[in-house]
């Protein structure tokens, strides 16, 4: 394949609402160094921590980014279903033509911190544009999969988050589990991967979306509900803000909490002695480890599962779909397609 020299895209070129996100049909091609791959973008999902990133909401104690600071122009893009069109320079392991996903966060451990990451679309540039870089160790292979390009471009970022906080919880069969913004992208991959597991799964949702819920086989609580008091095992939490209180009070002694977002404020309160006097775990989820999101390629690959996609749009329309999901318009997961290289 003769790679062209640019391709089109979408370019942040700071922090900012969506007049920051740059259409151009400029943009140089990437070439893959020792250890990457050249990826062709064939599906993007559009997730809140792209928004997040574009507003500069992680931006505390000297970061802007997801791990560190960001350089501009930068292309977005944390979910990435592509074909691997050009390896570098001693890259094993994967073929020309393999449909490949990777992980939103990727460990790169450093001697002070074990556990840092880099996270594609923050860091380094992601899925919205007709190419990207990705480093060969963080790439899966999804080609034996029968899911299609768009929903596997559904995957790497609601259900890697929700498969991590599930096994941080140690969701086990049986057990009773609440899902917070259980309509919502990561909320509803939750609910399909716990029911994956055998747990009783109950949804907290807006009544008007707790049809896709139901239709997984998931009891429901409204979203402005409060849970009963000591009825679950594991509290999957995407939500925050006021009912964190309450969801800490509907664990059963031993019970676990998990959290990898806050969409509804990142300021909570609660009281302690309801932890310690409960022997509660709190579990804060964003480090996967590679055995983790291993473990649901194995689940993309084997169909055992299909995400909830309830609208696709072409790349440039980027602004509508990340309006469409701030506003909570769908249920699931939006796609970005973007245009075939000519």
């Amino acid at each position: 394949m003769t790679l062209p020299s640019t391709m089109s895209g979408v370019q942040l070129t700071r922090h900012g609402g969506p007049e920051a996100l740059v259409w151009r049909d400029d943009i140089p091609v990437p070439r893959p160094g020792a250890g990457e791959v050249l990826v062709q973008v064939l599906a993007a999902g559009v997730n809140m921590t792209d928004i997040n990133t574009r507003i500069g909401w992680y931006g505390r104690e000297g970061r802007a980014g997801w791990a560190g600071e960001m350089a501009f122009p930068r292309i977005q893009g944390s979910d990435l279903c592509g074909r691997v069109v050009a390896l570098g320079e001693g890259v094993h392991g994967l073929a020309l033509g393999s449909r490949v996903i990777c992980p939103t966060n990727q460990h790169e451990p450093t001697g002070e911190n074990p556990i840092a990451f880099v996270s594609i679309g923050s860091e380094f540039d992601g899925a919205f544009a007709q190419y990207c870089v990705v480093k060969s160790q963080h790439l899966h292979d999804v080609t034996a999969s029968p899911l299609s390009d768009i929903e596997i471009g559904a995957m790497p970022c609601a259900h890697g988050t929700a498969h991590n906080l599930l096994t941080r919880a140690n969701v086990a069969v049986g057990e009773r589990v609440l899902v917070t913004g259980a309509s919502g992208g990561v909320g509803l991959a939750a609910v399909q991967l716990a029911m994956l597991r055998g747990a009783v799964v109950t949804g907290q949702c807006s009544m008007g979306k707790s049809g896709v819920v139901r239709q997984m086989g998931a009891q429901v609580l409204d979203r402005e509900a409060t849970p009963k008091a000591r009825s679950f095992d594991v509290v999957i939490d995407v939500v925050g803000g006021e009912g964190f209180s309450d969801r800490l009070e509907a664990l059963k002694p031993g019970g676990r909490y998990a959290t990898s977002g806050a969409v509804g404020g990142p300021l909570v309160k609660g009281d302690l002695r309801t932890i310690y006097l409960n022997d509660l775990t709190l579990h804060g989820a964003t480090h996967q480890p590679r055995e983790v999101f291993a473990g649901l390629v194995t689940i993309i690959n084997t169909a055992r599962l299909r995400p909830v996609v309830s609208q696709t749009y072409p790349l440039r329309d980027i602004a509508r779909a990340q309006a469409d999901l701030a506003a909570g318009t769908y249920p699931g997961k939006l796609v970005l397609i973007p245009e075939t290289p000519q």
